[in-house]
């Protein structure tokens, strides 16, 4: 009786965590990871990640990345407050390093802490450029993927077997798990989430840098570069990220919505 009472909780835990829904998108989710633990643990990491990271010295980058990070942090938690969920974004305490590195990135982890690193200007080329890439990466946050890659990775591991060993995976992973998801481990940043989680981050995406005034057009062109950047990348079938060719196809068929949002 004892075991058929856990996971009798155990449904029920999973069954509330699943009314989490994304905004805009309204996709439901499976949360089981306190967001404070997250919060808590994306800052340690992040904290130690700086630390090591050789930060930018340039004043006029730095400059840009604060501007437009800010702008589309302010639109979003405009946005949350508008819709009566500002309490999911209440503790973010966004923050923007630039670090110096030819490497292609850039990464918003959960709280709204975001790391470019400079070999990604030249592709951006321009403020709307870097909004395209900011607002994807804000909306990973915003949207809890990270949170959500987590629970996926309890339930793997306990079997979803017993409430309260899923209970003791979570404190015990969490860090774990950011470090896996942001490639903290190594000298890059590197995200690892799902396509489909990819997919909704553009949409997204596109949805907040219109907000916050950027043409959600420029997407469109940015990814193209990227596309030119990005030659002998890995077929989608083996990549956890969508090819070039189908993410601009799900990108036009997103502007029109995103454009309704857009005032210069």
């Amino acid at each position: 009786m004892k075991v058929r009472n856990l996971i009798l909780a155990l449904a029920v835990a999973i069954g509330v965590a699943a009314c989490t829904s994304v905004a805009l998108t309204g996709r439901k989710q499976l949360l089981l990871v306190p967001d404070s633990e997250v919060l808590a643990m994306s800052a340690q990491s992040y904290t130690d990640f700086i630390k090591t990271a050789p930060l930018s010295t340039d004043k006029t980058s730095n400059e840009l990345v604060k501007r437009v990070g800010s702008r589309i942090a302010a639109a979003v938690n405009a946005y949350m407050k508008g819709i009566g969920r500002e309490s999911e974004v209440a503790n973010y305490a966004w923050e923007y390093n630039l670090v110096q590195s030819d490497d292609v990135n850039a990464f918003c982890m959960p709280g709204g802490k975001i790391v470019v690193y400079t070999g990604i200007l030249p592709v951006t080329q321009n403020e709307n450029g870097l909004a395209v890439v900011l607002g994807h990466e804000i909306a990973h946050a915003v949207a809890r993927h990270s949170s959500e890659q987590m629970s996926q990775q309890i339930l793997l591991q306990t079997g979803g077997s017993v409430l309260g060993g899923l209970i003791g995976k979570a404190s015990q992973g969490t860090q774990n798990v950011i470090g896996t998801l942001y490639g903290l481990g190594g000298q890059v940043g590197t995200l690892k989430f799902s396509r489909s989680h990819e997919y909704e981050a553009d949409h997204l995406g596109l949805i907040f840098m219109a907000m916050a005034g950027y043409d959600p057009n420029g997407a469109v062109t940015f990814w193209q570069r990227m596309a030119q950047q990005s030659n002998g990348a890995p077929i989608e079938l083996l990549s956890t990220h969508p090819s070039d060719a189908n993410r601009i196809a799900e990108i036009q068929k997103y502007l029109p919505e995103a454009l309704k949002y857009y005032k210069k």
